[in-house]
């Protein structure tokens, strides 16, 4: 049904404009013959008026369609100049001949009922060139439209797929999130039960509830913030089971309210913290985790302590991952700073968030400065 719509739609808009142009060349048609025929009824002048520039309309429409349907398909796509050239060349040639043969063989004798005089070619130049520019130009107004509509659809069909694109780049990223966050907590559990601790079954309940969340609630391009920590404090007390005294965790967090926000932008940020950091390391640990929201800006920082041997590396799966994600969902609306200290690690993100509404991907990106800071909004 909707595409019968766009057929009739664009059949009205093709019969308006040869509408437009019929009433243009008649209204001067109709002025020449008041001209030479001032003896005659005004009705019978607008007859033999508008009939003439109806019948020699018929050459012009069908050297328009034949440039815009045959010509332009088969040759302009592949680069094919020369020969659309010459083609058209010959098309306009065709319908050249044709509009002087309906002048001569049916506007003259039936309409004006007159014999065509047959003069020199120098003394029709004028006549010639004016048929010549009267095709020429209508034929030019109507292919650069059509030469726009298809310049607009292509467009249109390179934005599609470069969507596309990115939205397939963005699924990897999360599916990529998924396995790695998998990976590093069923460790976590093997050293628990390697260990025996009466700790392993909650530890993978809570790993139940946090895999439900990423298969379930991730699948849409926006989540609550609420919903994010939620998760966050959950993959906590999952470290806080598995290191137990020597972990020193702070969490504080100050909403003014609740915001909608990409899924799975913070969550690796902590993770990061724990693998190379806390893991790292056999002495007590230091994980602050500081989440502020005030009028739709979110700061994130993380720092966590880590071993002066353990070399942190900013173009990791979980960092390079977020960074990614960062670049394909809030260009220009994101500051991620990362600071490496000998003893500690500190990550700090600052997101503006633009409301309640569905996050969209966008084509630009920002790169890093030496791999380590985005300045942006600082």
């Amino acid at each position: 049904m909707s595409k019968q719509k766009i057929d009739i739609k664009r059949i009205l808009l093709h019969l308006g404009f040869w509408f437009a142009y019929l009433l243009a060349n008649g209204y001067i048609e109709v002025a020449m013959v008041n001209y030479s025929y001032f003896d005659l009824p005004l009705w019978e002048r607008i007859y033999k008026g508008f009939s003439v520039q109806f019948l020699v309309l018929i050459p012009v429409v069908g050297l328009t369609y034949f440039i815009m349907y045959f010509l332009l398909p088969r040759y302009l796509e592949k680069k094919e100049y020369w020969a659309l050239f010459f083609k058209g060349l010959l098309g306009l040639l065709l319908a050249i001949i044709c509009y002087r043969l309906i002048l001569i063989y049916v506007i003259y004798p039936h309409i004006y009922q007159e014999e065509y005089k047959f003069n020199s070619f120098v003394s029709m130049f004028p006549r010639h060139l004016w048929t010549l520019l009267d095709i020429i130009s209508i034929v030019a107004i109507a292919v650069s439209i059509k030469l726009s509509r298809l310049r607009l659809v292509g467009v249109e069909r390179e934005k599609q797929l470069m969507q596309e694109k990115l939205e397939s780049e963005l699924g990897f990223l999360r599916a990529q999130t998924n396995p790695h966050f998998l990976f590093n907590t069923l460790n976590n559990i093997y050293a628990l039960a390697r260990k025996k601790s009466d700790a392993t079954a909650g530890v993978v309940m809570k790993l139940s509830k946090i895999l439900r969340f990423m298969l379930y609630e991730c699948t849409t391009p926006s989540i609550w913030l609420s919903e994010e920590v939620k998760v966050i404090e959950d993959y906590i007390e999952l470290e806080k089971i598995r290191y137990s005294n020597r972990l020193s965790i702070h969490f504080e967090k100050q909403l003014s309210n609740d915001i909608q926000i990409a899924p799975l932008l913070l969550l690796p940020l902590v993770e990061n913290a724990f693998k190379h950091g806390v893991s790292e390391t056999r002495f007590e640990s230091l994980v602050h985790i500081d989440l502020k929201l005030t009028d739709n800006i979110l700061l994130f920082e993380i720092k966590n302590t880590k071993g002066e041997s353990e070399t942190e590396t900013a173009g990791g799966i979980g960092l390079h991952n977020i960074h990614r994600q960062l670049e394909l969902i809030y260009p220009g609306q994101y500051d991620l700073l990362i600071n490496e200290q000998a003893s500690t690690f500190n990550v700090k993100l600052k997101l503006k968030l633009s409301g309640n509404e569905t996050v969209e991907l966008s084509n630009r990106g920002r790169r890093t400065s030496g791999g380590r800071s985005i300045a942006g909004l600082y």
